[in-house]
């Protein structure tokens, strides 16, 4: 959560998200548009985390 908070661009690069990458990398090289950036970062990652614990939910659902 903190490297999402420092570097968000890298944040979004990492996951596989090249274009979202760029286009924060972009935002967050002016001063007003870091914190957007960042809390963008942050709640994409959030909601990453929250759809990979409903997939394997789902996965043990089905299995049972």
């Amino acid at each position: 959560m903190l490297f999402a908070l420092t570097l968000p661009w890298l944040s979004f690069i990492l996951r596989g998200k090249i274009i979202s990458g760029i286009f924060c990398l972009i935002l967050q090289c002016t001063l007003i548009g870091w914190l957007p950036a960042a809390l963008w970062a942050i709640n994409s990652r959030s909601n990453a985390k929250t759809d990979k614990k409903l997939k394997e939910m789902e996965k043990r659902i089905i299995k049972q």
